[in-house]
């Protein structure tokens, strides 16, 4: 916990004047070092994070993606919060955050949390139970269409007994009841958002402006340019280290290196291979490995590419995925395109979660094996021209790409040169980010270079690759990939309160999807952020490299201009 700011003295406000000028040119140029000169020893410093995406909403019940992820989760707090263990079964891993205390019904069928009396919102009112039972009925109305509501199906209500009390209700128990409800809801106040209809929550005031109650609050955001963030001076839970929190958005990821390399950006979450010579030669940097929860795969749509929900005419057949998968050599794959950055993917789970992983049985690169299943399923080149075709039908599809990935698109065309020696045409077509999510979410593509980001719990498997997400509207099952042995072994694994059940029947079902083979899983990343030397990092974890931002912090003799800004 970092003691307040004191009032800064002139020396100080005239070196922030400074700093300030500096920040103004961040886009265009680099802050020089800056001679040490007064401040806080503890407190003080802007960190730069250099970002080639930029979010559409920094309101945690709008969206999951990362790029929101890493900013809102500096502006609001959960009741609880997951440590560093990521132990997502019982209350074991989880932190007071918004609650001081929880307490558990006989029953377990709920939970009553007393709120920290000293928790306040940024605009000064005090967080209260009112304000969690509100947000879990935002979060779930139906007319807000949040990707979180899924998430949430567990949680019966939420009910508000007083104002420092607030009681969770769940539909059943069972291991991860606790982290599915208190991991997924973010606190929002409503005494700001109860005139707001969902509908029009995206394109609400708040949304441009979100009143939290972090240890960050919002600054400004310039659309296409920054988002910026201040520390809370006299946060209830203590300041920050840091005084500002600046995320600046490139057009492409190019962009975003030139900017960590060129001094106007302080981090970057996920370097390429290619720029990591440069990067180890920067003496102002550094390479920092972390773990992740990363996958990515080559998704099959088991129905037809026209969206009509037909069977699609080749990768309904389980035999030709599997001879697919046969013919892709993934460990070649991934030294390709990644170097030593990945792994090649186990199945649609990470190592880090996973601890069996080895005891999986992958269907092995055989490209003779490949062939004569081909051959037995009917699927010959009588022509002569090097593809495949059975009852006039070519063995040919399309691959979809977002233009925004060139790893995307580079793991795509080593798929297409391995599997042109089956006699399968493969041909690869690049999509603007926005057209390749629509095609997605309508299903109207054969086959998608795709990959996901978990949290610390399997659970959310059901969502991706279940028969819940190939089924409701929204499902990011976007394959329909349906097994009821491989959602049955999910289920009981979710289900089992035995560690060792559960990760009997983790086992099952991941075995099951490998065997049936939806996907051809490519690879899992190991990542590598790279980070000005002057910050000290705290807590890069595997769920976000951010769940521990708020705890950075530069040492005061190594301050360059921009450090100097201070808070307003």
């Amino acid at each position: 916990m970092s003691p307040l700011s004191s009032r800064p003295s002139r020396s100080f406000r005239l070196a922030r004047a400074a700093g300030a000028a500096c920040l103004a040119l961040l886009p265009l140029a680099g802050c020089e070092r800056a001679a040490p000169s007064g401040g806080d020893a503890a407190t003080g410093g802007t960190v730069v994070i250099a970002a080639a995406a930029e979010p559409s909403s920094l309101l945690p019940v709008l969206s999951t993606l990362p790029q929101a992820a890493a900013i809102y989760t500096q502006l609001f707090d959960r009741l609880a919060e997951l440590d560093s263990t990521l132990n997502t079964v019982g209350d074991a891993g989880f932190q007071p955050r918004l609650a001081k205390s929880w307490e558990w019904a006989r029953d377990s069928l709920s939970v009553r949390f007393a709120l920290d009396p000293r928790a306040r919102w940024h605009d000064g009112k005090p967080v209260t139970a009112r304000d969690v039972a509100f947000s879990f009925r935002l979060t779930t109305d139906p007319r807000l269409d949040s990707p979180v509501a899924p998430l949430l199906a567990n949680v019966d209500s939420i009910s508000a007994p007083d104002s420092a009390t607030a009681v969770l209700w769940f539909a059943r128990r069972s291991p991860q009841q606790f982290f599915d409800a208190v991991y997924h809801l973010y606190v929002l106040p409503e005494h700001l958002l109860r005139g707001v209809a969902p509908g029009q929550l995206a394109t609400s005031a708040f949304a441009r402006q979100p009143v939290g109650s972090g240890r960050f609050r919002f600054g400004r955001w310039e659309r296409a340019q920054r988002v910026e963030l201040e520390a809370v001076s006299d946060h209830w839970r203590g300041r920050p280290s840091l005084d500002r929190l600046v995320w600046a958005f490139a057009p492409d990821f190019g962009t975003a290196t030139i900017r960590l390399l060129g001094g106007d950006a302080d981090f970057l979450e996920n370097l390429r291979p290619e720029t990591l010579g440069e990067m180890s030669r920067n003496r102002a940097l550094r390479l920092v490995p972390y773990p992740s929860l990363d996958y990515g795969f080559l998704q099959f749509n088991l129905r037809a590419a026209d969206g009509s929900g037909a069977a699609h005419p080749l990768f309904a057949d389980r035999e030709l995925r599997r001879a697919l998968t046969m013919g892709v050599d993934r460990e070649r794959v991934v030294r390709n395109v990644f170097d030593s950055l990945a792994y090649a993917a186990v199945g649609p789970v990470p190592r880090a979660i996973f601890p069996d992983w080895k005891q999986l049985k992958q269907i092995p690169y055989d490209v003779g094996r490949a062939r004569t299943l081909l051959d037995s399923l009917g699927w010959s080149d009588a022509d002569g021209d090097g593809v495949r075709e059975r009852g006039g039908v070519p063995l040919a599809f399309s691959v979809v790409v977002p233009t925004s990935s060139q790893i995307r698109q580079r793991l795509a065309s080593q798929v297409q040169d391995q599997l042109r020696a089956l006699g399968a045409r493969v041909t690869v077509e690049p999509l603007d980010i926005g057209v390749f999510v629509e095609r997605l979410n309508d299903r109207r593509f054969d086959a998608a270079m795709g990959g996901w980001k978990t949290d610390p719990s399997p659970a959310n498997i059901r969502q991706t690759w279940g028969m819940i997400g190939a089924r409701t509207t929204g499902g990011s099952n976007y394959g329909s990939y349906e097994s009821t042995v491989f959602d049955a072994a999910v289920d009981s694994a979710l289900n089992a309160s035995a560690p060792a059940r559960s990760r009997a029947h983790w086992l099952r079902a991941y075995q099951t999807i490998v065997d049936d083979a939806p996907a051809i899983w490519l690879f899992e990343p190991r990542l590598v952020a790279g980070a000005h030397r002057r910050i000290r990092l705290q807590g890069l974890r595997a769920d976000g490299w951010w769940a521990e931002l708020d705890r950075w912090s530069i040492p005061l003799g190594e301050r360059i201009g921009r450090d100097r800004i201070g808070v307003r």
